[in-house]
């Protein structure tokens, strides 16, 4: 009869303590989803907003995110290189807008890269060996001489004579020049 009781006692005890776990679980269930209501709920209000944007604007977690991310740093490479990519980069570059900012963004860029090279003799001697080729020399003589450029250069120098900046340019060098040459005379008379 003991043994029986205890069976009895055994089994009430485990029944309770598995109803006790799986009423944990439930509540865990249930706090987890009311604390993602309301974690939610949080960040759609304006404080919630405005906490995100001021972490978001640290500039170290913005340098961690950028420039520690080698899954950005693969993304970015592997769209480079793809289907898509180039006609991303295709279309982006036919948009003069889009020209302008990525020359400007790279302009720094580009001088440092240049002045560096122009230092580099290895660089130098190449470029100077570059400008003697007698075939680059012969096309550079052919273009300069050829009617297309010669009126270009044309157009170019009457587009110039013609803008007002350089109209007062040469305006300010006349006045200057006269002024100069009234006073030579003004000391060649009065002598």
């Amino acid at each position: 009869m003991k043994k029986k009781s205890l069976i009895v006692l055994l089994l009430f005890c485990l029944t309770i303590f598995a109803n006790g776990c799986s009423t944990q679980n439930n509540a865990a269930e249930v706090d987890y989803d009311e604390t993602k209501k309301m974690v939610v709920d949080i960040l759609k209000t304006d404080d919630g907003k405005k906490a995100l944007k001021e972490v978001l604007a640290d500039e170290e977690l913005k340098q961690e995110l950028v420039m520690d991310n080698t899954v950005v740093a693969d993304s970015i490479a592997k769209t480079l290189v793809s289907d898509k990519g180039k006609e991303f980069w295709k279309t982006s570059f036919e948009d003069p807008d889009f020209v302008k900012a990525y020359a400007e963004s790279m302009k720094t860029e580009n001088e440092n890269l240049l002045k560096g090279l122009i230092k580099d003799p290895e660089y130098r001697t190449m470029l100077v060996e570059v400008l003697h080729d007698p075939e680059l020399e012969t096309e550079l003589s052919d273009l300069l001489k050829s009617t297309d450029y010669r009126k270009h250069l044309q157009s170019v120098i009457t587009e110039t004579i013609e803008s007002p900046l350089y109209q007062a340019k040469i305006q300010e060098i006349l006045l200057k020049a006269a002024s100069e040459q009234n006073k030579k005379e003004e000391s060649k008379g009065g002598a």
